[in-house]
């Protein structure tokens, strides 16, 4: 076998593929790639393996062992190879070259990757819609949106997520973090979009305009959003009745009618509410806050609605014609 390193020969051929090996092993454990077996199971997760060094790897996340340790700063590592990657954040070496442009890489895969932007290959295939991916991670992340999959927990609440980055925004919540400041005034929030959202305040830019009216809007989200009431699109129906919605948090909140959940409770009382606006107009009776003036008189009111009812005795507005039977 050691003869076969320096000779190059590769006598072990895969019959799925064009691949060949030095070692009889070596192709034992390729072969598993078309047959999908994976005889290595983990004993503290679901997760099985097709050779036992993975199986060896990932139990080290199992037991926090990091036996790969850096001699320039303090951070340790499950593997070799993570090891020699960071390391290259040190020295600053970037072996990977482009061929196509002068970009250089830390990481063969960020390599691969990028080459794909000059070849335009996209091999990783949705089986549920049409759309197509460079990398297999973004693939795995798409298809959750079609399982329903939420792999990452909140620890301190019932929340899950399909992305570990949105599970990372949502502990902010937990912990108070904001550390996204405002350059205009002294709001903060907890990621970068939301901060986006908050700056056309500011500016007051609204880049996204509606094509039949003249409405515009600060993000594109918004904008979709809008052009289904022109549209009539409902795409959120509710599985116990037939009503649908224009909106997915909209659908979250007339489900409560049915299951009869109401997680706004009131700190004062023993009332609850299917959502958070309700709590905070009922808030008003307890505060005796009434933060809705009416512009013509000294009058206030605790609910929007009870200002615009008001308003048409000034403006002597009746939107309600009176029958004639």
């Amino acid at each position: 076998m050691d003869i076969r390193i320096h000779t190059g020969e590769k006598p072990f051929q895969c019959s799925q593929c064009d691949k060949a090996f030095t070692t009889k092993s070596n192709l034992t454990i390729h072969i598993r790639i078309h047959t999908g077996e994976k005889p290595f199971q983990c004993s503290q997760c679901e997760k099985a393996f097709t050779n036992k060094n993975d199986l060896k790897i990932h139990m080290r996340i199992h037991t926090g062992e990091k036996p790969f340790q850096c001699i320039q700063c303090n951070k340790a590592f499950t593997t070799n190879s993570n090891l020699t990657n960071h390391m290259r954040i040190h020295t600053g070496e970037k072996p990977f070259q482009c061929r196509q442009c002068d970009k250089t890489f830390t990481h063969k895969n960020a390599h691969t990757y990028h080459m794909r932007i000059h070849t335009g290959e996209k091999p990783y295939y949705c089986i549920y819609c049409d759309k197509v991916f460079t990398q297999d991670s973004h693939l795995i992340r798409h298809l959750r949106f079609h399982t329903g999959e939420k792999p990452y927990q909140c620890s301190q609440c019932d929340k899950a997520f399909t992305l570990k980055n949105c599970l990372k925004i949502h502990m902010r919540i937990h912990g108070g973090e904001k550390p996204y400041p405002c350059s205009q005034c002294d709001q903060a929030f907890k990621d970068n979009s939301s901060l986006i959202k908050h700056i056309s305040i500011h500016t007051g830019r609204k880049p996204y305009q509606c094509s039949c009216c003249d409405k515009g809007f600060e993000h594109n989200s918004k904008l979709i959003i809008h052009m289904r009431i022109h549209t009539g699109k409902k795409p959120y129906q509710c599985s116990q009745c037939e009503k649908a919605f224009t909106k997915n948090n909209d659908l979250t909140v007339h489900m409560r009618n049915h299951t009869g959940e109401k997680p706004f409770a009131c700190s004062q009382c023993d009332k609850a509410f299917t959502n958070k606006n309700s709590l905070t107009k009922h808030m008003s009776i307890h505060t005796g806050e009434k933060p809705y003036k009416c512009s013509y008189c000294d009058k206030a009111f605790t609910h929007n609605n009870a200002l615009k009812r008001h308003m048409r005795f000034h403006i002597e507005e009746k939107p309600y014609p009176c029958s004639d039977k």
